[in-house]
């Protein structure tokens, strides 16, 4: 028997094509979503263009018939909107919440139908505990989520006879290795464990076979790797093959500050791309930042702290003369404003990459935890002809009410890209900012 799927309103503003994922089985959308919706259909972000982009689907399918009495779906499944106004009384729920009136339908539901499997599907995680208590069926949105368990971590160990490392080392590739299937710039350490010789190598797809980093040892603005994950993560940066970098871990692993350091070099000394564009989600729903005041620089200011750190500590070496050069400016703040007049670089919102093409860019995407799977690729569609997009972030530390480690926008592309030979993904695990820095993240 086919299933019964009440949607909550959140699902559908994370995801507007979650109207027709429930393949053969039946949708309900209650009619207080159908107002919530419309509530959020003027906002100018995110959030208000998915309303309007599932008002225009239903507008669509009214077109064949009747919501109220439901309409099929391209998928083999049926939707219908539901008009109950006059819902059963749930004793143990004394508000009018939206959110009750949902459980109330959902309810009603579970008990008009008891030889079907109702279920209420929200991304809401205290309405799925107020559904569970109520012995309603009820999970979360499932079908962008990734098992951050799981996750591809880009990297891996093959154990080998030290001869095979010498002629890793004299032929510049390893083709007969065993230990496991390999996909695109996974990259390998190589351990004999009775010499204790080890080697560093990606795995070449179109070669099929092992071959030692390129752009590991790079310096950029005086900033080098300090582990075999950075150096990992240079390698993927420099790579100018590579179309897609995504970069994972805690804070302090130095994911940011390499890949600013990089896109610095390759846009300034190197000249490989015209603009370094950095930008992160200012508030987890990706809200505008009108309401400060000033100018957009002064605005942005206190959203992009940290890339404005990240970018002093690197110009902080030019300064003292790692990598000065005559023809520059050295006061640092003076050395930004000269490098955003040049049009070298741009901290943007990412508000307002939106509706933008992005070509020969260097783009950094910070702290992409915070975006939905639809936002990210949202992002991803704008690249234009020679750009390359890095994104950074933790997949513990969402601020998305809605979003989690399994759901965010970074956990769900660097799985989907793994097998990719345009991508490549490292997950840091050492901390590099300071010993107080690592030893927080680890015992607190």
């Amino acid at each position: 028997m086919k299933k019964l799927f009440i949607l909550d309103t959140n699902v559908l503003l994370h995801d507007p094509q979650s109207l027709f994922r429930f393949q053969e089985h039946e949708v309900v959308l209650p009619l207080l979503v159908i107002e919530e919706l419309d509530e959020q259909k003027r906002r100018m972000d995110e959030v208000g263009r998915n309303a309007r982009r599932v008002a225009k689907a239903l507008d669509q399918l009214r077109q064949s018939g009747k919501l109220h009495e439901g309409i099929p779906t391209p998928g083999g499944g049926f939707l219908r909107v539901e008009l109950a106004i006059d819902l059963p009384k749930i004793p143990e729920i004394k508000s009018h919440k939206a959110d009750n009136s949902i459980l109330a339908l959902a309810k009603m539901y579970a008990d008009k139908y008891p030889e079907r499997e109702v279920t209420l599907v929200t991304k809401d995680i205290y309405l799925r505990i107020k559904a569970d208590a109520l012995g309603i069926k009820t999970e979360d949105y499932k079908t962008d989520r990734v098992n951050v368990e799981e996750m591809y971590s880009g990297t891996t160990t093959l154990k080998v006879a030290g001869d095979q490392i010498d002629r890793f080392y004299q032929e510049g590739q390893l083709v007969d290795f065993t230990g496991g299937e390999l996909v695109a710039n996974q990259f390998v350490t190589l351990l004999c464990e009775e010499t204790g010789q080890s080697a560093l190598g990606r795995f070449d797809h179109s070669k099929k076979a092992i071959v030692p980093l390129r752009y590991g040892n790079k310096d950029a603005f005086g900033i080098r790797a300090r582990n075999k994950e950075q150096r990992f993560a240079m390698e993927l940066l420099f790579d100018p093959n590579i179309k897609l970098v995504t970069l994972v871990g805690q804070a302090g692993t130095g994911k940011t500050l390499l890949a600013v350091a990089a896109g610095l070099e390759q846009v300034v000394e190197t000249e490989d791309y015209k603009k370094l564009l950095v930008t992160r989600p200012i508030v987890p729903l990706g809200n505008d930042i009108g309401f400060l005041p000033g100018e957009k620089d002064e605005k942005l200011r206190p959203w992009m702290s940290p890339i404005y750190d990240n970018i002093e500590y690197i110009l902080s070496g030019v300064k003292e003369g790692k990598k000065e050069k005559d023809s520059k400016p050295t006061s640092i703040e003076t050395t930004l404003r000269y490098f955003k007049e040049r049009g070298q670089l741009e901290l943007e919102a990412i508000t307002y990459i939106r509706g933008r093409s992005i070509p020969h860019q260097f783009v950094i995407v910070d702290e992409a935890q915070n975006l939905t799977p639809h936002e990210v690729k949202t992002i991803l569609t704008r690249v234009g002809e020679g750009t390359k997009i890095v994104l950074t972030g933790d997949p513990f530390q969402v601020d998305h009410p809605y979003l989690d480690s399994n759901s965010n926008g970074l956990t769900f592309v660097a799985e989907k890209f793994k097998d990719q030979p345009i991508a490549g993904h490292v997950v840091f695990t050492k901390g590099e900012r300071s010993e107080l820095a690592e030893l927080a993240a680890t015992i607190i």
